[in-house]
């Protein structure tokens, strides 16, 4: 007697569909206000805010905990990292951040946090768990940019007026090297390998991709869009996709996004987007990205594998950091 066969592909192409859909609902995009002192929380299955909290003053750089349970907002004025519960959506308490954070990175165990502080020219770590400063490093003058080393033996600051970027031996806790970039670097983003630094310089208009292991420039990469005045090409967020392919370069005034080919280093597209673009954030899943807006006060939603903007999202005034919850 012959079995019947249950149609299994069909079960399970069902159970797929509703994985992605949950997977779509359950995403939530965070976005700091620079000039409201809020937050703007976007659902990413409607793509709509669904709510704005209140938080500290002039909030910039944001970050997700490693458990996703919190997140961590440059409070720049109030020279604090506050700390957001994400259930409750209250903050829970403040890390002592040093003067003015402006960006941070977190460790890959989660438990070091990295803050440039502007206005004194030092690089602040703090300890999570116990919420104190480990330790501070001096950098170069105007510290921005952040990033940790994937294997989390390297922290990475940039320095706007030095036009630096220093690499910070985590087991040291020193500067032990300096690489020397274009004009004003913003912002820094290892690759998913760690085997390269990505560097936007916003007065250069140019990002260099220097080689981790000897520290040197690889590549400077430029950028050209027709009907656009050189000088307002000013690259600020770097946002590098896992796999490799994409870099996307926000840059600022310019109100476009620039699509580069990650192995080639060519500039593929540049895609229009809202007033003042300034950082990127990516969806775990790598197909949606979103960037901040400051100028026109939106997010703009752009599919990655299309390369196409799909959507404009209104926020609050001067959206300044974006952090996606997959």
């Amino acid at each position: 007697m012959t079995a019947v066969r249950k149609p299994l592909p069909f079960l399970t192409t069902a159970v797929l569909v509703a994985g992605l859909a949950s997977a779509a609902s359950a995403q939530t995009i965070y976005v700091s206000n620079e000039k409201d002192n809020t937050l703007s929380v976007i659902d990413g299955k409607t793509l709509a805010v669904t709510d704005t909290i209140k938080v500290g003053k002039r909030p910039r750089g944001i970050t997700l905990s490693k458990d996703g349970t919190q997140l961590f907002i440059c409070a720049s004025d109030d020279h604090a990292v506050q700390v957001l519960d994400l259930a409750t959506r209250k903050i829970v308490h403040n890390l002592p951040s040093g003067d003015d954070p402006e960006q941070f990175a977190l460790s890959p165990d989660g438990k070091s946090l990295f803050i440039a502080n502007e206005d004194s020219n030092v690089v602040t770590v703090v300890d999570v768990p116990s919420r104190k400063v480990a330790f501070q490093v001096d950098v170069g003058v105007e510290p921005e940019g952040m990033d940790v080393s994937p294997d989390g033996r390297w922290g990475v600051n940039t320095s706007e007026t030095t036009s630096m970027v220093h690499w910070i031996d985590i087991e040291k806790r020193q500067v032990t090297d300096n690489t020397l970039v274009g004009p004003r670097p913003r912002h820094a983003e290892f690759s998913k390998d760690g085997a390269q630094l990505w560097v936007s310089s916003e007065i250069g208009g140019t990002v260099s991709v220097i080689d981790s292991t000897t520290r040197n420039v690889q590549k400077v990469i430029d950028f050209h869009i027709k009907g656009i005045a050189k000088d307002r090409i000013q690259p600020v967020g770097v946002k590098l996709t896992d796999d490799g392919r994409f870099a996307f370069v926000a840059l600022g005034p310019a109100n476009h996004v620039a699509v580069i080919d990650a192995k080639s280093f060519e500039v593929k597209d540049y895609l229009l987007v809202g007033r003042r673009v300034w950082h990127l954030g990516l969806t775990p899943d790598q197909k949606t990205l979103y960037t901040t807006n400051g100028i026109s006060g939106d997010v703009s939603v752009i599919d990655v594998d299309s390369l196409k903007v799909t959507k404009s999202i209104k926020v609050g005034r001067y959206p300044w950091g974006v952090a996606v919850k997959g």
